[in-house]
């Protein structure tokens, strides 16, 4: 009786569509350069980002004053209180937009250099 050993190899190629889903997955974890429009278009966009946090945040509160103010008018009847709470509650919610602008036009003017050369780089 003799054995015999042979020798073979199995080879197995994915489909195109598991080749790109694999591809898709190695290309998150690459290191990557940011290219010219893609740190555009993120400066651009963080610009607004930190003056939408705060309007929020003062539109939000104020809001929660407003209504603290409207119970204490309705359900406490404490009218006078109520009607000064609810009074500083419209003014901060009044206050939002405004705080709103004058944040972002206070990052336009920080990043307004890096955006002009970026830009001037690009349409060369």
């Amino acid at each position: 009786m003799t054995n015999e050993t042979t020798n073979t190899s199995f080879s197995y190629t994915y489909s195109a569509k598991q080749q790109e889903e694999i591809k898709n997955i190695r290309d998150k974890y690459m290191p990557r350069e940011e290219s010219k429009m893609e740190q555009l278009r993120r400066l651009d966009a963080g610009v607004t980002q930190k003056g939408t946090l705060f309007s929020l945040i003062i539109g939000i509160l104020s809001a929660l004053i407003f209504g603290v103010g409207m119970c204490c008018c309705l359900v406490w009847n404490l009218f006078i209180p109520g009607t000064v709470i609810g009074v500083i509650g419209i003014a901060g919610i009044a206050a939002a937009y405004p705080v709103y602008m004058r944040i972002t036009e206070k990052e336009r003017e920080k990043i307004a250099p890096k955006i002009i050369q970026l830009t001037d780089e690009l349409l060369k």
